[in-house]
C-alpha cells in the first residue's frame, strides 16, 4: 500500500468516525472539501497575477489597495486579513515571511508550504535573505535590493512577480502556467516560457 493510500484510508476513517459521533455533519465536510479544493489555493494568486500582467488599470488598483483588487477578483481573505501585494522589478526583488510563526494568504496562496513554517527559513529569510534565495536557486544581482515582508495576524503580503521577457503574445492561461505558489512568496521568479 502507497502512502498516498494510507493516508487517503485514514481520512476516509476519521470522517467516518466524526459522522457516527455526530460531531460533524456530512455538509460541512463537504464544504471543507470545497474550500480547499477549488476556492483556495495558488491558481487564484497566479490569475491576480497575469490580470495585473495584463491589465495596466488592475495593476495600479492591486498596487494601491491589494485588499479590494483581490476582492474584486471574488477572492474574500479567508481570516479577515488585510493584503499587501508588492512588486518585483530588476532594481527591487520582495521575499515574504512570517518570522513569529505562518501567517499566510490561504485565499490567494492556498495552504503554505511546509518549508514557510520551518523555523530555518523563518530566521534565515529576515537576517540572511540572499543565501535563502541561492538555496532555492534564484540569484539576485548585487545591484538589486532585496526587500522582506513580515506578514503577521491581521497583514499578509503576496509578491507581484516580473513577468517573464517574451511572454507579450501569450494568452492569460499560457501566462498563468509561468506563476508559481513560490514565485508569489518571492522564493523564486514566474517561470520563463
Amino acid at each position: 500500500m502507497t502512502s498516498d493510500n494510507n493516508v487517503e484510508l485514514r481520512v476516509r476513517a476519521l470522517e467516518s468516525l466524526l459522522l457516527e459521533k455526530g460531531l460533524v455533519e456530512a455538509p460541512a465536510i463537504d464544504e471543507i472539501i470545497d474550500l480547499f479544493e477549488n476556492r483556495l489555493g495558488p491558481q487564484n494568486g497566479g490569475k491576480v497575477v497575469v490580470r495585473a500582467w495584463t491589465d495596466p488599470a488592475f495593476k495600479a488598483r492591486l498596487l494601491a489597495n491589494a485588499t479590494e483588487a483581490i476582492v474584486e477578483m471574488g477572492y474574500d481573505a479567508v481570516q479577515g486579513e488585510d493584503m499587501v501585494v508588492v512588486e518585483n522589478t530588476p532594481e527591487i526583488h520582495n521575499v515574504v515571511v512570517c518570522t513569529l510563526c505562518s501567517c499566510f494568504p490561504w485565499a490567494t496562496l492556498g495552504l503554505p508550504p511546509v518549508w514557510y513554517k520551518s523555523a530555518p527559513y523563518r530566521a534565515r529569510a529576515a537576517s540572511d535573505p540572499r543565501g535563502v534565495l541561492v538555496e532555492f536557486g534564484t540569484e539576485i544581482s548585487d545591484e538589486a535590493q532585496v526587500r522582506v515582508w513580515d506578514s503577521n495576524a491581521e497583514l499578509r503580503y503576496m509578491v507581484l512577480p516580473e513577468r517573464p521577457a517574451g511572454t507579450g503574445a501569450m494568452n492569460e492561461d499560457e501566462l498563468l502556467a509561468l506563476v508559481t505558489r513560490d514565485s508569489m512568496i518571492g522564493v523564486t521568479r514566474a517561470q520563463n516560457p
